[in-house]
C-alpha cells in the first residue's frame, strides 16, 4: 500500500492526516456530554468547521496513486459540488439565509466528506492498527459509558430528566432529545465490525461486548435500533441474492435468529415493549402510523410558490430536516444573529402533523424523518444528489464487505424513520468504520499481491 504520505509527514513535521481525522470525528462525537457538563452550546458547532477544514488540508498533502481510491475521490468530490449548487440554488429561490445552506449542507455531506479525507490518506500499517485502536476506544467509552448511566440512574445516584429513564440511558450522547437511539445506534455498528473483523481479540471479548451491546438497546428501551438491524440484515441478504453460497448462508442464520426473537417478543416480559408496535391496529394503507408518515408529502407541497419548488424545496432549513426541525428552534440565540430563516412549513408538516396523533408518541411514527427533510427542503434534485453520493459509498466503497454493507443499510434504513440520517455522531461513525475497513482490505490485497 502506498505510504508516501505518512513520510512526507514525518519529514515535514505535520501532523499526521489520521490523527487529523481522529480529532475532527471527537469534535462531532463528544460535545453532546460536555456541552452537559457545562461547556458552552456552540461546542455543538465545532465540527463544522473542523470536518471541512481536515479534508482541506488532507486533500492538498495527499500523494494517493491507487487508481481505485483516486476514482472514488473524484467521484465523491463531483457528488458533493453537486448538492452544494442545489442546495445554494434551493437558498436562493426561497430566500434562505446562507447560514441555513451552509448547516444544512454538512449535516447531509460531512459523512461523505470525512469518507472522502480518509480515502486520501495511505496508511502504513503500523498507522492504520493506530487509527482502528482510538476509533473503537471512541465506540466503547459510548458503550461502557451507557451502561454506567443506567446504573448509577437506577441505583438514584445520577438524575434523569422529564424524559423516561431509559430514555436518558445515551452514552456520549447525554443528555440529549432521541439520545439514547443515536447512542445504542453507535454501538451497534461499533459492535458489529468489532465482532467480525478484530479476530485478533479473543471470543469471549467479542462476545462480552455484543451482550454488552444488546443489553444497553435493552435498557435504553431503543427498539427501532434492533428493528433497524434486522432490516439490514434482511436488505444485506437480498443484495447477496447473486451469490447463491452466501444467500444461502445469511439466509439459513437469519432463519435461525428471527424465529427466536419472534419468540422473546411474544413470551419474555423484558421484550414486551416490542409488543406496543406489533399489537397496534395502526398500520395499512388508512392506519394511523402509514397517514401520520406520509402526512408531510401532502403538507409540504401546499407551501409551494413555483414549479421549481418541486425540483429545489421549500429552501435549506425550511422543513422537517434536522435544521428545520428542531436545531432552529434549539440554537436560535446563535443561529438567529447570523441570518437563520424560518419557514412555516417546518411546524406544519412536522410538529403540528405529530400533535394530531399524539398517541403515536414514539419517534418511530414521526412525520420528520430523514428523506421526507431533504425531498422536503431540497426537491427532487436534491434528494437524488444524496442518493448518488450514497450510491457512490455502496458501490465502491463496500466490495468484498458483508460487514461494511450492513454498516451503511443502518443510514437509509433510519433515513425513513426519523432525522439520525443527519445526527454526525452516528453517519462520522458509519463513515470511518467503512473507511477503515476498506484500507483494511487494500492492504490484505496488497500483502497477498506482494507475496
Amino acid at each position: 500500500m502506498n505510504i508516501e504520505v505518512g513520510t512526507y509527514q514525518e519529514r515535514s513535521g505535520l501532523i499526521k492526516g489520521s490523527t487529523l481525522v481522529l480529532i475532527a470525528f471527537a469534535t462531532a462525537f463528544f460535545p453532546r456530554i460536555l456541552s452537559t457538563m457545562g461547556a458552552p452550546s456552540a461546542i455543538n458547532f465545532l465540527h463544522f468547521a473542523v470536518v471541512p477544514l481536515t479534508c482541506g488540508i488532507v486533500l492538498t498533502q495527499t500523494r494517493v496513486k491507487n487508481r481505485q481510491q483516486i476514482t472514488t475521490i473524484k467521484a465523491l468530490l463531483g457528488g458533493l459540488l453537486i448538492l452544494f449548487s442545489i442546495t445554494t440554488a434551493s437558498a436562493m429561490l426561497n430566500g434562505a439565509g446562507a447560514i441555513n445552506a451552509v448547516i444544512d449542507f454538512l449535516l447531509l455531506t460531512e459523512p461523505f466528506i470525512l469518507l472522502l479525507t480518509v480515502l486520501c490518506i495511505s496508511f502504513s500499517a503500523k498507522d492504520l492498527k493506530r487509527f482502528r485502536r482510538w476509533l473503537l476506544a471512541f465506540g466503547f467509552i459510548n458503550l461502557f459509558l451507557a451502561l454506567a448511566e443506567w446504573i448509577l440512574i437506577a441505583a438514584h445516584i445520577l438524575k434523569h430528566t422529564r424524559m423516561t429513564i431509559e430514555d436518558n440511558v445515551q452514552g456520549v450522547f447525554y443528555l440529549t432529545g432521541g439520545g439514547h437511539v443515536v447512542s445504542a445506534s453507535v454501538s451497534l455498528i461499533f459492535c458489529t465490525y468489532f465482532f467480525f473483523h478484530v479476530k485478533t481479540a479473543p471470543l469471549w471479548m467479542r462476545l462480552s461486548i455484543v451482550f454488552a451491546t444488546f443489553l444497553q438497546i435493552q435498557v435504553a428501551d431503543a427498539k427501532q435500533v434492533l428493528l433497524v438491524a434486522v432490516a439490514a440484515w434482511l436488505l444485506l441478504i437480498v443484495s447477496r441474492s447473486k451469490n447463491i453460497g452466501l444467500f444461502i448462508k445469511l439466509g439459513a442464520v437469519a432463519a435461525v435468529v428471527l424465529p427466536i426473537l419472534w419468540w422473546c417478543i411474544q413470551n419474555i416480559d423484558a421484550f414486551d415493549a416490542y409488543k406496543a408496535w406489533i399489537d397496534r391496529d395502526i398500520y395499512g394503507p388508512d392506519g394511523d402510523a402509514t397517514q401520520l408518515k406520509l402526512r408531510p408529502l401532502h403538507i409540504i407541497p401546499t407551501f409551494y410558490q413555483s414549479s421549481l419548488n418541486w425540483l429545489f424545496g421549500l429552501g435549506p432549513g425550511h422543513t422537517i430536516g434536522r435544521l428545520g426541525g428542531w436545531m432552529l428552534k434549539d440554537y436560535w440565540n446563535l443561529l438567529g444573529p447570523l441570518g437563520a430563516t424560518t419557514h412555516p412549513a417546518s411546524q406544519a408538516a412536522g410538529w403540528d402533523a405529530w400533535a394530531e396523533t399524539s398517541y403515536l408518541d414514539s419517534s418511530i411514527f414521526a412525520p420528520l424523518w430523514g428523506f421526507a427533510g431533504i425531498w422536503g427542503d431540497l426537491g427532487f434534485l436534491g434528494l437524488f444528489a444524496y442518493i448518488y453520493l450514497g450510491y457512490v459509498a455502496w458501490g465502491r466503497l463496500s466490495k468484498g464487505g458483508n460487514v461494511s454493507k450492513f454498516i451503511l443499510l443502518n443510514v437509509p434504513i433510519n433515513g425513513f424513520i426519523f432525522t439520525l440520517m443527519e445526527e454526525p455522531g452516528f453517519t462520522l461513525s458509519v463513515a470511518l468504520l467503512v473507511g477503515l475497513h476498506w484500507h483494511e482490505l487494500q492492504a490484505t490485497q496488497q500483502s497477498r499481491y506482494q507475496r
